[in-house]
């Protein structure tokens, strides 16, 4: 069927709510994965600007780029269970515009699709060095998909020099990984320390002596002046330090940005991403975000969560409201990050803290670092300490803060404080 105005109609099965999603990365797989589960059988089509079916996005910086993971692997599902569950997919197409008076989307082919529900899980885009500085040189990566890693996997060979932009989890993780390939790697990061936005001092300093003691060339502090080459070809860097160093390939990891334009342009409240209710809804209540893209409330704040968690909870959350079951999302935040042998854990979320505590692990090269706020526990980073995680993350999620002096004493059996 086809409506006057030459918009698709789509209401050939049991409902008739119309369900758009725009995105294929892990929210968007949640979101309707969950509905099928609820046994919901609206329409659905999926929209994703990828050429693969939905897939995971953590092991493209450990495993795959290791070559230990093939992307048939990295799939959520096959495509069989697309058809199963009558998903109808539109890959290698992307949205263009919103049209919220009538209720459709615009896709790059000039194709039209009406909509009862949309759902935004368009995630975000890593930011790129500025031309002026050589960020479009070959040689000159970021890491966002499997393109970018099977690109990059093919420039890391023993024996390169690469240059790392950016101290985050992100830069941290390809250091590990060039290192257990034998590059030479130079990791730069233009504030005084690394992870210094996400991460208390002490984190910074167990992560630091971790690569410093890999063989990596770290330098906090320092900047990127501008990338030298040949041949349209990155052959050098020059530093803030004022050195000058031989450059094989660069990995740049200097953060991301949402993907919000396509809501903007449309009128939807964003602000660094697509602003959502305690339900997921955008200022359009027909309108939900979910996964990077969303900024959401939590703690009193407005934030966006960038994980695996976060993007399935909240996307599972917002299919049980699209079913009819108003639910509301309060995150319970955990994250990690695995670099060489070592796993840090993260439970909760530590922004706003002003105080730490830092104790020592029962095995050789643990320990974790306890945040507080005003007295209350908020986080807790775990870094080869298993217990220390589950135990911090019980205690967050039940609000239970114990003493710092008894979380700071090693004989203290973390366990027996969860039933006190």
């Amino acid at each position: 069927m086809r409506r006057d105005d030459g918009v698709a109609e789509e209401r050939e099965t049991g409902q008739d709510d119309r369900l758009v999603v725009v995105g294929g990365g892990q929210a968007a797989f949640a979101l309707i994965a969950r509905l099928r589960a609820l046994k919901d059988t609206r329409p659905i089509t999926l929209i994703s600007a990828e050429q693969s079916l939905p897939y995971q996005r953590p092991p493209l910086s450990k495993k795959y780029l290791l070559r230990e993971m093939t992307l048939d692997r990295l799939l959520y599902r096959p495509e069989s269970w697309y058809a199963e569950h009558a998903i109808d997919v539109r890959l290698g197409r992307s949205v263009t515009a919103i049209d919220r008076a009538t209720k459709s989307v615009t896709l790059d082919d000039s194709t039209t699709l009406a909509y009862d529900t949309l759902a935004l899980a368009t995630g975000a885009t890593p930011r790129r060095l500025p031309d002026s500085l050589g960020g479009t040189l070959d040689g000159v990566f970021t890491l966002r998909d499997y393109r970018d890693a099977d690109r990059l996997a093919e420039e890391m060979r023993p024996g390169r020099h690469a240059l790392i932009i950016g101290g985050g989890y992100i830069g941290l993780e390809a250091a590990a990984i060039a290192r257990t390939l034998g590059l030479e790697v130079t990791l730069i990061e233009a504030a005084n320390r690394i992870v210094q936005r996400v991460a208390a001092s002490a984190t910074s300093d167990i992560l630091r002596n971790l690569h410093l003691s890999r063989g990596v060339d770290l330098r906090e502090g320092t900047g990127l002046t501008h990338l030298l080459e040949h041949d349209g070809r990155v052959t050098g860097a020059e530093l803030s330090d004022g050195t000058t160093i031989r450059v094989d390939l660069v990995i740049v990891g200097i953060g991301v940005s949402a993907n919000d334009r396509i809501a903007h342009d449309a009128g939807i409240q964003t602000a660094n991403g697509i602003i959502a209710d305690i339900n997921g809804r955008s200022s359009d209540p027909a309108v939900f975000a979910m996964g990077d893209c969303a900024v959401l409330p939590f703690a009193d704040m407005l934030i966006r969560l960038e994980s695996v968690q976060n993007a399935v909870d909240q996307a599972e959350t917002i299919a049980a409201n699209i079913a009819g079951t108003p639910t509301p999302y309060h995150p319970k935040p955990w994250f990690w990050s695995d670099q060489y042998d070592v796993k840090l854990q993260i439970a909760g979320f530590g922004l706003g803290h002003d105080e730490t505590v830092t104790r020592a692990g029962q095995r050789e090269g643990s320990a974790s670092v306890w945040y507080y706020r005003q007295g209350t526990l908020i986080a807790v980073d775990a870094i080869n300490d298993a217990k220390a995680y589950v135990v911090g993350k019980k205690l967050i999620e039940t609000g239970t803060t114990p003493d710092k002096a008894a979380i700071e004493n090693p004989a203290t059996d973390l366990k027996a404080l969860l039933a006190s």
